[in-house]
């Protein structure tokens, strides 16, 4: 009996092999949705999926809004419901960091706007697709239901047929874009189409298999395009690739009697100073407003480009030549180009569109290589990343573009993806989580309870801890909270190490390992099945023999003998961290000693000092700092 059940089972092998590879194709729920959702409105499913990529990849994100107010993998956005406000006019920051010209910033916000249509699209599939607002955000089938709606109802407008070839929708999927603007429109529609002949799959962040099989020769039927009758951009010698759709919308330059100006500083860049950085920031407020923020010259702050979430969209400001306010720190301010991307809400939002990465790692990358700039971690920055210019200016520094910005993707996206240099036992590391499966504990993601706990979400972070368990303390950082502890709030990075940043490893233990962060062993996670940060061999510095401690700054400035005798001396003050003996940390390159004194409207007047005192670059915590060469010995981690 044995032998005959043994056989049997041999004979039913093949057909359980073959049962098993059908239920590995059956389509996963979140396909079948959009096979549904396009045979339902008379969608090809290709647009379908081709538009939901370039807004969501076709991530659910938990039923989180993005950062302007768009929800599911349709990004149906529902601004109406949330308030928001541009970070410049919050907290103590001084946007421009320059304590021989303070700024005010606390300046009377402007008045709210009227939302615009491409920010309330929710408002319509909710009318044509009978669904409340509460499962069109929280449901990915009926958001996408939604979206499908959106799309025939698009193309009805244009008058065009609801055909089954995908190129007769090419005006459709341009108006889905929102945008006002003729290139800007065109060139979404082409970003989609280029999906679509291309194809793609990946398993989405709730574990949807999801493919869009490839299109190859797509005819884009242009004509479609033409009767959405939208305006031209103003070009006026933008500094950006074509391959994006950008337009000129300068930020004023005004004289404001009796002795003041606003508001950015003319220069002469790179002849003057080099550009080192470029400074990725989050508006917290959307685009209408954030653009007119830029062109109000009593406005406390002001920043080189603006990116719009839905389409990718951006408008260049200030020239790169000239200074923005944005950064909050004199120094990186006159060595940088500012990147602000629309984010509506002032709590709350959780991710960004595919469309706004596509079009700002191509302005990075195109900027990165007229002006030398690294493509790296420790030259391509978040504002939260820059550091205090003094001890008591740390705590209220800004901390956009937050954990939920997807460094590893970006870098991807730019044509420089962050990869491992170097050996399992490297003397240095790369945090580089995987961000899809990351999705640490953060609370604070609910505005109206910002005390809950976020939804897990993906994250480009890892917490840092005293000691290698999970259940630790975090670590300290005594500038943001010099008598508490550091937080798990999404607004909160004293305890964080981000993807890309590298660091010098203090010591291994198991499955984790220490880094030296902000004069600490500072332990994370970091399993070699599913490892948090890749070997990064590469330059770090500890202090030279017979000194204890070295000082950190905030700034390169130069040394007092270099001033002229018309020009304050700007003192060169440590901050208030301590890097001991012992420790190590990455070294990213020199900083060039330099004042930039601007502080009249007439840029006759504005020079650059120019100082003798070598300075190093350092990953010091979350945040890049600055060492004086000669206090430290410069080693290889290999």
């Amino acid at each position: 009996m044995r032998r005959v059940l043994a056989i049997t089972a041999v004979a039913l092998l093949p057909l359980a092999n073959v049962t098993a590879a059908r239920a590995a194709q059956e389509p996963t729920d979140r396909q079948r949705a959009f096979a549904a959702a396009a045979e339902e409105y008379g969608v090809p499913e290709s647009v379908l999926l081709g538009v939901s990529y370039l807004e969501s990849r076709w991530d659910a994100h938990a039923g989180q809004p993005s950062n302007d107010a768009g929800f599911g993998p349709m990004h149906l956005t529902d601004a109406a419901a949330y308030t928001g406000s541009n970070h410049h006019g919050e907290g103590d920051e001084d946007a421009r960091g320059d304590e021989s010209r303070p700024l005010d910033p606390h300046a009377e916000p402007p008045a709210p706007a009227e939302i615009p249509a491409s920010l309330r699209t929710m408002e319509a599939a909710a009318r044509l697709t009978g669904e409340t607002h509460e499962k069109l955000r929280t449901d990915p089938a009926a958001n996408i239901r939604g979206g499908a709606a959106l799309l025939a109802d698009h193309q009805k407008s244009l008058g065009a047929p609801l055909s089954d070839d995908p190129g007769e929708w090419y005006g459709a999927v341009a108006k889905y874009s929102g945008a006002e603007e003729a290139q800007a429109a065109k060139v979404f529609a082409d970003e989609v189409f280029a999906t679509i002949e291309a194809g793609a799959d990946r398993v989405t962040d709730d574990g949807h298999r999801v493919t869009l099989r490839p299109v190859p020769g797509l005819e884009r039927i242009e004509k479609w395009l033409e009767k959405l009758g939208l305006r031209p951009a103003r070009r006026d010698g933008v500094e950006c690739p074509p391959t994006i759709s950008c337009e000129w919308i300068p930020a004023a330059y005004q004289e404001l009697p009796p002795d003041d100006y606003g508001h950015y500083d003319l220069a002469n860049r790179p002849q003057s100073q080099k550009v080192d950085y470029i400074v990725i920031h989050d508006m917290e407020g959307y685009w209408g407003p954030s653009v007119k923020l830029n062109q109000d010259p009593k406005w406390p702050g002001s920043w080189h480009y603006s990116v719009r979430s839905g389409d990718g969209h951006i408008a260049q400001q200030i020239k790169t030549k000239d200074v923005g306010w944005h950064a909050g720190n004199w120094y990186v301010n006159a060595k940088s180009v500012g990147i602000e991307h629309e984010g509506f809400l002032a709590e709350g939002g959780t991710w960004y569109t595919e469309a706004m990465y596509r079009s700002s790692a191509r302005l990075v990358r195109y900027l990165a290589i007229r002006h030398g700039v690294p493509l790296d971690r420790a030259h391509i920055i978040g504002h939260d990343n820059v550091p205090g210019t003094l001890p008591t200016t740390v705590r209220g520094m800004h901390e956009d573009p937050g954990p939920f910005w997807d460094w590893a993707r970006y870098f991807e996206l730019m044509g420089a993806p962050l990869h491992q240099l170097g050996g399992p036992r490297s003397g240095s590391i790369m945090i580089k989580p995987d961000f899809a499966t990351n999705k640490p504990y953060f609370y604070g993601c609910d505005r109206k309870n910002p005390e809950r706990a976020c939804p897990p979400l993906p994250a480009s972070t890892v917490w840092l801890r005293t000691e290698p368990r999970a259940d630790a303390p975090l670590v300290k950082d005594i500038g943001k909270h010099p008598t508490g502890e550091s937080l798990y709030s999404v607004y909160d990075h004293s305890a964080r190490a981000t993807t890309g940043q590298r660091f010098a490893v203090a010591d291994r233990q198991g499955d984790w390992t220490a880094i030296w962060y902000l004069g600490q062993k500072a332990w994370f996670h970091n399993p070699a099945a599913a490892p948090t940060a890749v070997p990064s061999m590469g330059l770090v510095v500890t202090p030279r023999p017979g000194l204890a401690t070295v000082p950190v700054y905030g700034r390169a400035y130069p040394e007092k003998e270099a001033y002229p005798a018309d020009i304050p001396y700007q003192a060169v003050t440590p901050l208030q961290y301590t890097f001991s003996a012992g420790e190590k940390y990455t070294l990213s390159g020199p900083a060039a000693a330099e004042y930039y004194r601007a502080v009249t409207f007439d840029p006759a007047n504005h020079r650059v000092v120019k100082g003798q005192t070598r300075y190093l670059r350092i990953q010091f915590g979350h945040r890049v700092m600055f060492v004086k060469a000669d206090d430290v010995r410069i080693s290889f981690s290999g």
